[in-house]
């Protein structure tokens, strides 16, 4: 992988000077994140995605230092102007591609209500992805606030990303009661939730008890060392999050706490979404991109299309 690495800095001197100081550190943090993607998988197919994303990275990244030279140029004197201005600018924000966002499809139910199955999203990782070593950033972490919705690397297997809303950051002190979840003595009012099941679960709506039988080892580590008079604490650097779709989420109750480097980013649109099975959302296959090629028209939905998923803090009740 080294080699490779250097390779790709080798790359990135067909870019101007000015950009490759700018955007340079970034792009190869990106590139080691993607190698160590692959170095965690195998097979062509892994391979194939590795290669097609390093192809968009380089190219979209291209494309964005163009638009740079695009927005200086429009505001030169005399060379301004309302149209060019604008132009320059939605050039550099439709393309600035998975340098600055990533692309990223809902394959499961999680999130019902807020984020449908099929929703294809972008997601903007400046500034909330780890850049690096400990100690070591290249850019400030971003702020995540509680209500946030967030994509993440999953802490059972990072190969998966899931996306999820903040409850709990850290120091607090969480629990839920008959599905009510209360924060720091709090009791939270959450529009953006829905509950489809008619019944009580004792884990799931009475957290925290004793593990489940669906509890992984990181979810039963965060009961072993976590709770203090009946309530979950969220130690240092720690997320805790949930699914919207309450009765339906496989999330830190069952696996625990989001470490803060998983994070890779926030939501910014929907720019697709498809109305299709979670088998062929996890892994496109050929007989996907015939379903695709055939019914792009009458499944696509076309009311989500350019929807920006809302992050919204929940209402605090004594």
């Amino acid at each position: 992988m080294s080699g490779l690495n250097r390779m790709y800095s080798l790359l990135l001197h067909v870019y101007p000077r000015d950009f490759r100081r700018e955007y340079g550190p970034h792009m190869r943090q990106l590139f080691r994140d993607r190698c160590r993607d692959l170095s965690h998988t195998s097979g062509w197919r892994a391979a194939l995605r590795f290669a097609s994303h390093i192809a968009g990275d380089l190219a979209s990244s291209a494309v964005r230092e163009r638009a740079s030279a695009l927005w200086s140029a429009a505001r030169q004197p005399g060379r301004r102007g309302f149209i060019s201005e604008w132009a320059a600018t939605i050039i550099m924000y439709l393309f600035a591609a998975t340098t600055v966002v990533q692309a990223y499809v809902v394959p499961t139910g999680s999130m019902e209500g807020t984020i449908r199955i099929g929703d294809h999203l972008l997601v903007d990782r400046v500034g909330y992805a780890h850049p690096g070593p400990v100690g070591r950033h290249i850019l400030p972490y971003r702020e995540i606030r509680r209500g946030d919705l967030i994509v993440f690397r999953y802490p059972e297997d990072i190969r998966q990303t899931y996306v999820k809303r903040v409850i709990g950051l850290a120091g607090d002190r969480i629990r839920l009661e008959n599905k009510q979840v209360i924060r720091n003595g709090s009791r939270l009012v959450e529009p953006y939730t829905q509950h489809v099941s008619p019944y009580t679960e004792p884990y799931r709506d009475n957290f925290p008890l004793a593990p489940d039988a669906y509890t992984t080892p990181l979810g039963r580590d965060m009961l072993a060392h976590h709770v203090e008079n009946g309530e979950l604490v969220v130690p240092a650097d720690s997320l805790f999050v949930l699914g919207d779709n309450r009765d339906n989420s496989a999330d830190s109750r069952y696996w625990g706490f989001v470490p803060r480097r998983n994070v890779i980013g926030k939501p910014l649109l929907v720019y697709w979404s498809y109305d299709a099975p979670t088998e062929d959302l996890k892994d496109w296959n050929f007989g996907h991109v015939l379903d695709v090629a055939e019914h792009f028209f009458t499944r696509t939905r076309w009311d989500r299309t350019l929807l920006v998923p809302r992050s919204e803090p929940a209402q605090e009740l004594p």
